[in-house]
């Protein structure tokens, strides 16, 4: 049963009401209950792009932050990829220093605000949380993410963002090829050095898979913007509708353009297909187009969108992580009748955030494990009619710790749709490499790198998705740090050693 925002924040005043902050023991903290996060009404928010959490209260916030133990030996902060000092901030919180919070998750993370919104916390951080592990349950451990979009909002509509101090002008540039979260973080900590820094970015507006992919009920693209606004003011300069490899070779930048170090974060946006038939259907459509046309060219908006979309009535969406619950999520609000989640293992196994999971099932849209399309069905005028699918067992793991999916002989059967998104995944984009023979992948097209995120070039780098393959946004923020202290070293004159990986 839907809570509603009202019930949650007058339950959170009484409980604080309750107790005494400074008397509190560990046993005390733990039996805090765990602050649900306040959301739209799922009828409502079928039919609008409004965001769905719509944020903690200030004594929701106040209430999970008297949860945290304030380890000594922090935990939480190993599973964080941009080493946010957790338990500081946290702590800045229950002494109502709200600033002082937003402060210390700053001199980590450029994008407190979109990392409190699509960061997977309970894979990084609060897996590691002490209080979920004594409580043996994952799902009460200290909402970390939760309380870090708290303060970044708070920050925000009180107008008291910050830029970044800036060194002095050192007259070295650097190139950051993609403006997604891995390039936004590497440009953020280069520019910070004094260095020149210039982003660019093959769309016509910057952010990567924030703007392009994650749709605006979960990421709203003014909280993206303003993020970019922040690098705008740092002296950061964006070139869109340039394409590295096209518009310019990647050895152009370095030895015509005069770039003294270049990082490649470009992401990983090619698409992965079934191969089965009936894919070249009208109606079939890859995860990565429906939500490009949706997101960043606003389909949804009908009257004024200059993209059209296709009107599905009953939509199958093929998949099980977080891409997939963003179709499938996306095709209720642009008004699909039924919509069915297919995947060939058991939701255990989905990889998936649980929340967005759980957001999908309110919406109605509805799951079919083990099974998956053998084959795409179509009418007389070549367009979706229905979907044949085979039914699995899972056997033993596979490479990636989940039980393998085993096919069950004659077990096929029809569902009826006229619809079919395809979510199986990304691979990277093989232009660069096809213009860069230099540059060494694997055999998936990712980038090869050593520990500092150096290439198999002089002078040229790379991170997120187009190393790792499909990964979190915080991932890429990760890997953007780590490339950015190595480019500075280069251009400061400290050596690294190189060893491929």
């Amino acid at each position: 049963m839907h809570k509603s925002p009202e019930d949650m924040h007058n339950q959170a005043k009484k409980f604080l009401n309750e107790i005494k902050n400074n008397e509190l023991k560990p046993k005390e903290r733990m039996n805090i209950p765990c602050q649900d996060m306040p959301a739209q009404d799922p009828v409502l928010r079928r039919k609008n792009l409004d965001e769905v959490a719509t944020g903690y209260f200030e004594e929701q916030a106040k209430l999970e932050a008297l949860r945290c133990l304030q380890c000594k030996n922090a935990p939480c902060i190993e599973g964080c990829p941009v080493r946010i000092d957790i338990p500081a901030f946290i702590k800045a919180i229950t002494d109502e220093n709200f600033q002082k919070s937003i402060e210390i998750i700053k001199e980590s993370s450029l994008l407190p605000a979109i990392c409190g919104r699509v960061c997977p916390q309970e894979n990084q951080c609060q897996e590691k949380c002490t209080v979920g592990i004594v409580l043996k349950d994952i799902n009460k451990a200290v909402s970390i993410g939760r309380l870090e979009r708290y303060v970044s909002d708070l920050e925000r509509e009180k107008g008291l963002s910050s830029i970044p101090q800036i060194k002095p002008d050192t007259g070295k540039k650097v190139a950051i090829i993609g403006s997604g979260p891995a390039g936004i973080t590497a440009a953020a900590d280069i520019r910070k050095e004094g260095h020149e820094v210039t982003i660019f970015e093959a769309f016509h507006k910057p952010g990567g898979v924030m703007v392009y992919g994650i749709p605006e009920f979960r990421l709203p693209k003014k909280i993206v913007q303003d993020e970019i606004n922040t690098l705008i003011k740092m002296g950061v300069k964006i070139k869109t509708n340039f394409l590295v490899g096209r518009t310019r070779k990647l050895k152009d930048l370095l030895e015509k353009d005069g770039f003294d170090a270049i990082f490649i974060g470009s992401g990983a946006g090619l698409p992965k297909f079934m191969h089965i038939e009936g894919e070249n259907l009208v109606g079939v459509f890859s995860a990565n187009e429906y939500l490009t046309r949706t997101n960043l060219m606003k389909a949804y908006d009908s009257e004024s969108a200059d993209t059209p979309i296709f009107k599905s009535k009953k939509v199958a969406v093929l998949g099980g992580g977080n891409v997939a619950m963003d179709a499938a999520r996306m095709s209720v609000r642009i008004g699909a009748e039924k919509v069915y989640v297919v995947y060939r293992r058991t939701e255990v196994e989905m990889p998936a955030r649980v929340e967005e999971i759980a957001h999908a099932k309110k919406e109605g849209i509805e799951f079919n494990f083990l099974k998956n399309a053998k084959r795409i069905l179509g009418d007389e005028n070549g367009h979706v009619k229905a979907m044949e699918c085979i039914s699995y067992q899972l056997g033993e793991p596979d490479d990636s710790g989940r039980r393998r999916p085993i096919e069950i002989k004659g077990s096929e059967s029809i569902m009826e749709v006229d619809s079919v998104i395809v979510a199986i995944g990304n691979d990277s984009n093989p232009l660069i490499k096809q213009t860069t023979q230099e540059l060494e992948t694997n055999k998936w097209g990712n980038i090869l790198v050593d520990d500092n995120c150096k290439t198999s070039m002089d002078r040229v780098y790379a991170g997120g998705d187009i190393v790792l393959g499909s990964a979190t946004v915080i991932l890429a923020m990760g890997q953007g740090r780590i490339a950015a202290k190595s480019i500075n070293n280069l251009l400061s004159g400290i050596k690294e050693n190189i060893v491929i990986s």
